[in-house]
């Protein structure tokens, strides 16, 4: 499995690591955003860019991100309540905004996982290691089940866990740790699969037994420097280890 011996089980962030869909991700942001700013700055607004959602919004959960991002703009909101409208000048409002087009985008392009993930991901199902997906999206299980993944997961940390247990999102290292807890597995003992930035500081700042970076954004060198012990463009670049 391209893995350290010690190694005996798998925690793999989704978006960008198992399906295709940090790119759908990336697109609702965009234009939640580029919306948000056009009508509090007018048309000469400075948007969103690809650099923007890597610093600031990639892997963090939804609130983090909206709030993260804000703030590299110096802009100050309330947070508000999770049910607040779509359109809400709060936090939680350009979240749900954003979360209402990216279901709207799944809903009219689909998911799709990569395909040397799904090699990977059988392949480590049939080895007996255990598996668990940790992502800061509040949509995992729906995820999972339209690409056909779930049969390969034990464990599932998603936004609505993260949020239900008040754990801190990534960076920090809480929901890969919790991922291990109940896989009931030491960190040691864990590898952990990211293409985010502050998901790979997470696995290094919770000590895990191995951080994998996979390179989907032409960042291999950042992700070395926020703490991969390893950095593949595919998951299936590993078997081959």
């Amino acid at each position: 499995m391209g893995l350290p011996d010690e190694i005996s089980a798998c925690l793999f962030d989704l978006d960008g690591v198992l399906t295709e869909t940090a790119v759908l991700h990336r697109k609702a942001w965009k234009r939640t955003f580029d919306g948000f700013l056009k009508q509090r700055e007018g048309s000469n607004f400075r948007q969103f860019s690809d650099e923007d959602y890597l610093n600031y919004v990639d892997g963090r959960p939804r609130a983090d991100g909206v709030r993260t991002f804000l703030r590299s703009r110096g802009i100050t909101l309330p947070d508000g309540s999770p049910d607040d409208l779509v359109g809400a000048a709060t936090i939680n409002g350009i979240g749900n905004s954003k979360n209402t087009l990216l279901l709207k985008v799944i809903d009219d392009e689909g998911v799709s996982p990569y395909p040397g993930s799904v090699r990977y991901i059988s392949a480590a199902s049939e080895a007996g290691l255990k598996i668990a997906v940790v992502t800061s999206s509040a949509n995992g299980r729906a995820v999972l089940d339209a690409a056909d993944l779930s049969r390969y997961v034990h464990v599932r940390i998603d936004g609505v866990v993260i949020t239900e247990q008040g754990l801190r999102g990534k960076p920090a290292p809480d929901s890969f740790l919790a991922g291990a807890r109940a896989l009931d597995v030491r960190p040691g003992q864990a590898a952990v699969f990211e293409d985010a930035l502050s998901g790979v500081e997470a696995g290094r700042a919770g000590e895990f037994g191995f951080v994998v970076g996979v390179n989907r954004n032409d960042q291999a060198d950042a992700l070395r420097a926020h703490g991969a012990d390893v950095v593949v463009n595919d998951l299936s670049d590993l078997l081959e280890r």
